[in-house]
């Protein structure tokens, strides 16, 4: 990673190591300059690190002697409204703060190990405009499938990958756009991650009883038109989900499966009946996260200087991917000498290659097709294959054409798609 002033200066400080409000201030400050998401603050069995999470990848920064490790993790607490004298639990709590004139809020979770207590902190830049699905990276076939979605007055859109892989922020780009006033919009959510004016927002407390189940039906209560759902958990959450839907209400939630096609088979393994799905599902999101190569030292490759097996897999998907998206998202001229890119590094990245992250989408609407292999009780490679032979783009097409267009690589492409 590329040093910059903030990270010297906390170098300086950590080697006097006698002012822990200073030290804490720069570790946020450095993290906010290098655009971290996460901040690791680790005791191990002789030292502390602290690592930064830049574009999904962690980085350790430096490393501080024992000695200064009580000093930080209280001077966090503090910060964060936690208990000072409670080490043996693990405690949650935020802190709000201004950086270079940008509102910060930071989650900040404290667990104790047997070398100290550990913090992590997820900073979330409250500045930040939601971005629209465009910007995300919702384009061509999966954009118009999700607009046309979100646009029918019932019916569940759920969105699904692994922790991290950007299903919140999917959700609240569909929010953002159905936000009227003349609609009502209510989300549960645990925690809450970005405040939207106009939106009715609700922080779940599971310690005292009000879940995701326990909240969905408070929220029928409330008149309301779209209800975003932080997560579907288990039977019970799917099940009002589903009776939401069923009786006039658009809802939107997230689960953990590696693809759209998994999102049916994971909720019929719940003890949904299979009937109820076809009248109910309006589309699945499978979503990765992708680093976007840095423009500035990028590296074009010849598609036949690629390995034998990537040359094969990339030749297969392209060639079993729905021809007309492929044309409007991808230049004749680039189709017939294709070529792809590599990272290098510069002063620009901080020498990683990578800047930025962008989302690879596969998204299944559940069309008539589709509706008959749920009532068939068809295996999820069954319904897959079908989706994509009647068009439905997958996370590696998708991938592909974006690394076709230079945002980024093939190595990243299959390194998303392969997670779960």
């Amino acid at each position: 990673m590329q040093t910059n002033s903030y990270i010297e200066r906390l170098k300086e400080e950590i080697y006097k190591g006698d002012n822990a409000q200073q030290i804490c201030n720069l570790i946020i400050s450095a993290a906010v300059s290098v655009r971290s998401s996460d901040i690791h603050i680790e005791p191990l069995s002789n030292y502390v690190r602290i690592r930064y999470r830049v574009d999904g990848v962690l980085e350790e920064i430096l490393e501080y002697q024992q000695f200064l490790h009580p000093q930080i993790v209280a001077r966090y607490k503090i910060l964060a409204n936690l208990k000072i004298d409670e080490s043996r639990m693990p405690q949650d709590g935020r802190i709000s703060v201004t950086i270079d004139e940008k509102p910060l809020d930071l989650r900040v979770s404290t667990l104790p190990t047997v070398s100290g207590e550990k913090i992590v902190m997820r900073i979330v830049d409250k500045s930040k405009k939601i971005p629209d699905l465009d910007v995300l990276g919702i384009e061509g076939q999966n954009g118009e499938i999700l607009k046309r979605a979100i646009s029918l007055p019932n019916g569940i859109i759920l969105t699904s990958g692994p922790t991290g892989s950007g299903k919140s922020t999917t959700l609240y780009s569909c929010l953002t756009r159905l936000n009227k006033p003349d609609v009502n919009i209510m989300t549960l959510e645990d925690p809450v991650e970005n405040v939207i004016d106009g939106v009715n927002q609700s922080q779940m407390f599971p310690d005292i009883g009000y879940n995701f189940a326990s909240g969905l039906r408070t929220a029928l209560r409330q008149d309301p038109d779209i209800i975003m759902v932080g997560e579907i958990r288990d039977r019970e959450t799917i099940n009002i989900a589903i009776e939401a839907s069923l009786t006039g209400h658009l809802v939107l939630s997230t689960i953990h499966t590696n693809s759209a096609a998994e999102t049916i088979t994971r909720i019929l393994n719940m003890g949904i009946p299979a009937f109820l799905l076809p009248a109910s599902m309006n589309a699945i999101i499978a979503q990765r996260l992708i680093r976007r190569l840095c423009p500035h030292c990028r590296k074009p490759v010849p598609a036949e200087s690629l390995q034998p097996r990537m040359q094969e897999s990339v030749k297969r998907a392209i060639s079993r991917t729905n021809k007309k998206e492929l044309a409007s998202r991808v230049p004749a001229e680039i189709l017939q000498n294709p070529k792809f890119y590599e990272p290098v590094g510069c002063e620009h990245c901080g020498n990683s290659g990578y800047s930025g992250r962008a989302g690879i989408y596969e998204i299944m609407e559940i069309g008539p097709e589709i509706k008959k292999l749920i009532l068939d009780n068809a295996s999820g490679v069954q319904i897959n294959e079908t989706a994509i032979d009647a068009g439905m783009i997958s996370l590696e097409q998708d991938g592909i054409m974006k690394a076709l267009n230079g945002l980024t690589s093939l190595d990243e492409v299959y390194a998303a798609a392969k997670e779960g």
